[in-house]
């Protein structure tokens, strides 16, 4: 194998040799992918963090919360178990309903 100064092709290849690692990476990734899926789906809608919250009971607080990936929450952690229980990966994503319905109709 040819050797590398990437960072990031080193984590790679490290991530395929360890399967400890790539649970982790894999940990990880759904974290990212639900905290960038609800801000992205948040300022498409053209709302801020207090309005979002307002609509779903809640405070900004916790939307700010949900919206960082370093979120520990048990939601997440309970899909990610599943998901491993089940040998499935969890994948996060939102997409609107309809296109008309896409922008806030508050």
């Amino acid at each position: 194998m040819k050797r590398t100064e990437d960072a990031l092709e080193i984590l790679k290849q490290r991530r395929a040799r360890d399967t400890e690692l790539q649970d982790l990476y894999d940990e990880e990734k759904v974290s990212f992918q639900a905290a960038i899926a609800i801000r992205e789906a948040r300022e498409a809608a053209g709302v801020t963090q207090g309005e979002l919250a307002k609509l779903v009971g809640s405070t900004q607080s916790v939307i700010s919360r949900l919206e960082d990936a370093d979120y520990e929450g048990d939601t997440l952690k309970i899909l990610e178990r599943i998901a491993k229980e089940l040998k499935h990966r969890l994948i996060i994503h939102m997409e609107p309903i309809d296109e008309k319905r896409a922008s806030f109709q508050g």
